[in-house]
Order: C-alpha cells, then structure tokens, then sequence
C-alpha cells in the first residue's frame, strides 16, 4: 500500500499518549526541580522514540505526538501575538469530567508570531523521521467559539469583523510560515464545525452573546482566506472533533447542518471526520463532497477505549460510505488522537498501537493498488 501524497490511505489525527518519563519531565519542570533545557532533552528523546514507533508500526505519515503541548489548541493560540493564555474559574465541561483551567483571551490585535516555538517543534520532527512529517495545529475558528464576543477585548475590536479578518490573516501567514519551514502536510483540528451540529453548543454560543447562524459562512470565510495562497505542494486537512478529553466528548449531532458548507465550500484537501460512534449521524452528508481530489479521511477506530473493532465491520463501514462518496476519495484513521491533552485516554499504551496496526492492515487491504 504507497499513496504518493497526503491523506495516506492509512492515516492518523496527531496525538499520542505521554511516555511515563515525559509526565514526570514536565511535572518536575513545574516544580521547579529542572529548567528548560533539561526538559526539551527528555522531549526530543521520546519524540524521536515514538516518531520510530509510527515508522515501525508501518504509517507512511508520522507526527511528534503532541509530546511539547498540555493541549492540542491552547499551547499554539497562546503565541499568537495578541492572545494571552490565563487560568480562569472553571475549566471545559465533558461528558462527566471537567478540564483544567486553562483558558485564553484576545487583548491585542490577533497577528501571527514569526518566531512562534511551534515553527521549530516542526523543524525538529521534519528531522527525525523518513516519512512525511505532519504539523497539528488548532483551526482559526477555535480562537473565536468557546469564549466568544466575552474574551475579546471590545477596546481592541469593538466589532468582531476586524478580529475574524485579523485571525484569517494571521492563519494566512502561519501557513506559509510552516510551508516556509519545510512542512508540506498541515493539519487544522477544529472542533468547532462539530458544535454547530449540535443545538446544546449553539443555545451556549446565543447565551454568550454571539449569533451561531452566522458562524458558517464566517469560518469559511476564514478557512479559504488562509488557504486562499497555499502552494500547490502543501497538503492541508481539517479534523472535525466533538471533543477527546480522557476518553469523553462535548458534541453530538450529525454533519448534515454544516455539510453543504463545510464540504462543498471549504478549500481544505482532506476533512478527518469522526465516525466511531452514533452520535456522528450516517454518511448521507458525505454527499456534498465534490468529485474530484477532495479526501474524506473516516475516523472508524475510535481512541476512547482499547479494546479493538472488528476489521470485517470497518470494512463494511467504508462500503456504506462509498455509497455516497468514491472509494478512491477515502482514507482510513483513528477518530482522533489518542491524548487531545497531556493527561491522554483512558487506554494502555500497548492498546494504543494496537489501534495504530489495525488502521494499517484494513487500509492495505481496502486499497490494495495504494
């Protein structure tokens, strides 16, 4: 199984679970028992381990795990210029469980950072690895939903059009900042197009303030604004999440409300869609993905909990997609990654490549010619 260029028919969304000695680096990190070069030592370690563990469990894309971050988006939003990480109250409610604290605010004008950490966190994996490095970041919308109108500074942008043109700008720059950087294979983790399917996230975004019925034209907007100076050479994706914190969710709802925008109007070249659960709906809104390039990476293996789907079923899963959208525009993963944050799913480790081989051997299986 050989895809010359990203998404791989066997693919991944980004993170891994946190090896035993990267917690304790940065827990004494903390604490002030080592300081920062000590603790980037044992990161690029255990990065170069788990990048030769994707090799070595046959993946053609590898990622470094996430292993720099406590979590997927706030760690890249906080270095963006105008954007302050901060810890509130109260931290994201899931399903039973509620995150830490952290959270984030715009009180400057939004701009990318030239020197932003994660520009060299990419170097570093592009140096490690003999396959295609892939870059996770969060998706521009996530600066804007979960706080709102609420966590931008009004003195700053008394109205929200100036922000959303600075954000798109500043994605603008960010990608061609990481192509600049060697990266041709780009992933945007939004959780967002999730929460508009889902009328429980859209009475919580009116209750802060903010008008939901505008919101998909508008990160569209954003998206292809960003996208609009891509080289023909820089694959992007865009992960559709409805939330992975210790093995929970936020979301539930089908794609059909955001489908006609989110794939028939976003210029992203792969949508990763979480599909391991009934709370994703059917495929029926893979319909209004056009013919063409465009990939939809299905999300079958879920990361929640280790014990292992049935490869017959997934198989007949991806039947029923082709239904709607042409085999050659499908590719195989896990729903998502396997630790969104540090504290990582409630899975063994061993579990986790477990997942990582299934994936593998369907995907070589159903497309055998590649």
């Amino acid at each position: 199984m050989s895809q010359t260029h990203p998404p791989f028919r066997a693919d991944i969304v980004g993170s891994f679970l946190r090896p035993q000695a990267l917690k304790e680096a940065r827990a004494r990190f903390q604490q002030g028992e080592i300081d920062a070069a000590s603790l980037k030592a044992v990161e690029d370690q255990e990065i170069r381990r788990v990048v030769e563990q994707q090799e070595a469990n046959g993946l053609e894309v590898v990622t470094d795990g996430e292993f720099r971050r406590a979590w997927w988006h706030f760690d890249f939003l906080e270095q963006l210029e105008g954007v302050t990480g901060f810890f509130g109250d109260q931290g994201i409610q899931f399903q039973g469980v509620q995150t830490g604290n952290k959270q984030i605010r715009v009180d400057g004008k939004v701009a990318f950072n030239p020197a932003h950490p994660m520009l060299e966190h990419f170097r570093y994996l592009a140096g490690v690895t003999h396959v295609t490095p892939k870059m996770t970041i969060p998706s521009p919308s996530v600066l804007h939903f979960r706080g709102g109108r609420k966590k931008i500074d009004s003195s700053v942008y008394p109205t929200l059009d100036a922000f959303f043109a600075d954000t798109a700008d500043a994605y603008r720059d960010a990608v061609r900042a990481f192509y600049d950087a060697g990266c041709r294979y780009l992933q945007l983790d939004d959780t967002v197009w999730a929460y508009l399917c889902s009328e429980k996230e859209l009475q919580a975004a009116r209750d802060r303030g903010d008008d939901p019925d505008q919101l998909q034209a508008i990160y569209a907007d954003m998206l292809n604004h960003a996208l609009a100076d891509k080289p023909d050479d820089l694959h992007v994706g865009l992960h559709v999440c409805r939330g992975n914190f210790r093995s929970t969710w936020i979301s539930e709802g089908g794609y059909e409300p955001v489908a006609e925008t989110l794939f028939g109007k976003v210029g992203v070249d792969a949508w990763f869609l979480e599909y391991d659960s009934d709370r994703a709906g059917s495929f029926d809104p893979l319909r209004h993905i056009p013919e063409g390039h465009q990939q939809a990476v299905l999300g079958l293996v879920t990361t929640k909990v280790g014990e292992l789907e049935d490869p017959v079923a997934v198989r007949a899963r991806l039947d029923e997609a082709t239904q709607f959208v042409d085999k050659s525009q499908l590719c195989l993963s896990p729903q998502c990654g396997f630790a969104s944050t540090e504290e990582g799913n409630n899975l063994a480790e061993q579990a986790q490549w477990e997942k990582i081989r299934l994936v593998r051997d369907i995907a070589a299986d159903y497309w055998p010619q590649g």
